[in-house]
């Protein structure tokens, strides 16, 4: 029921928000290329996924969706099809979450992304609570 827009660097100008902080970097803006955006029917932006050009082949992708639109499918929609635009500018696109962030993981799935590599690092409970959105362990 949304409708999405692809973005280019010009459109990313006011959208250097914290709202947006996992689409786009603002003490990188110079290296965010490409963007797809999903509006709501008064054109209100919903959720943004942004991608970064981190070297000359692979843009990475990052994603954001406001609180009281998420679990509407849209992370996934906007994910996958900015990876067919990089895809379709001659780029692979690629994803990293960390594991313990498990919406960011199932979104990468959804999007039709596999894993390709690992990297471990250790970080205390109320770290991996505080970014799966729980309290305590609780959700």
């Amino acid at each position: 029921p949304y409708e999405m827009r692809v973005l280019t660097q010009p459109d990313f100008s006011d959208l250097y928000v914290p709202a947006w902080g996992n689409a786009l970097c603002a003490s990188r803006r110079e290296l965010d290329v490409l963007g797809v955006g999903a509006y709501d029917a008064s054109g209100r932006l919903i959720g943004l996924a942004g991608c970064s050009a981190d070297c000359g082949s692979m843009w990475q992708i990052g994603i954001d969706v406001l609180p009281e639109h998420r679990r509407e499918g849209i992370a996934s929609a906007l994910t996958s099809r900015l990876a067919l635009e990089i895809v379709a500018r001659g780029k692979v696109p690629f994803y990293c979450a960390a594991w313990c962030n498990i919406p960011s993981v199932r979104n990468a799935i959804r999007a039709g992304f596999r894993p390709a590599w690992a990297e471990m690092t250790v970080k205390d409970r109320a770290f991996v609570d505080n970014m799966n959105g729980m309290n305590g362990g609780k959700p």
